[in-house]
């Protein structure tokens, strides 16, 4: 199975492969600092959201990534990004990650949409067998959305990455497999 470009629509959101003519409205989008806190890149100006999707279109090209634009169809705005990261066709896994979104969207469906979307197409079109879920292990938020919606912890990985403000992280890793699949999407299926 070959990952393409592909554009996939719910009830809320509609994820849209990102080009550079999203700069602007990414930034827009952005502007919350707290959004940034825990991300390997911070954006501050629009030359920082310039080398963020320049590096993750770069990224798509070397077949390692494939950054998409979160639309919240509500308000017919972009609200935030995703992307299908280490991607391995091969050995049938990937990861969901570099997922951020406007402080607005927080606690509402949006995520839990977009999740529902991407691993329903991870699962059920490409036939993965794991989908890796990752987050600062500082960032209770995050790790709660992912255990929220069933995925297993599977460890810290200690001083795993250096955030542009020097600090040293730590990474809590969590995964899905094919055969958790049909637990999670009725849970997830349930918050939607």
């Amino acid at each position: 199975m070959e990952l393409q470009d592909y554009e996939f629509l719910g009830e809320r959101v509609k994820i849209i492969p990102m080009t550079e003519e999203h700069i602007h409205a990414l930034f827009k989008a952005g502007q919350q600092e707290e959004i940034w806190d825990y991300m390997p890149r911070r954006v501050f100006n629009i030359n920082d959201m310039k080398v963020l999707v320049k590096e993750a279109l770069s990224d798509k090209k070397k077949g390692t990534s494939l950054p998409f634009i979160i639309m919240d169809l509500q308000i017919n705005e972009i609200v935030g990004s995703t992307r299908f990261t280490d991607i391995d066709l091969k050995n049938r896994h990937l990861e969901i990650g570099w997922t951020w979104l406007n402080p607005k969207v927080w606690r509402t469906n949006v995520n839990s949409e977009c999740k529902y979307l991407l691993l329903k197409y991870c699962f059920e079109h490409l036939k993965l067998t794991r989908v890796q879920l990752k987050a600062d292990e500082r960032n209770t938020r995050s790790l709660q959305a992912i255990e929220r919606i069933g995925a297993q912890r599977e460890g810290v990985f200690r001083k795993e990455r250096i955030l542009p403000d020097g600090f040293i992280r730590n990474t809590v890793y969590y995964s899905i497999l094919d055969e958790e699949w049909v637990d999670v999407k009725k849970r997830l299926k349930s918050m939607l």
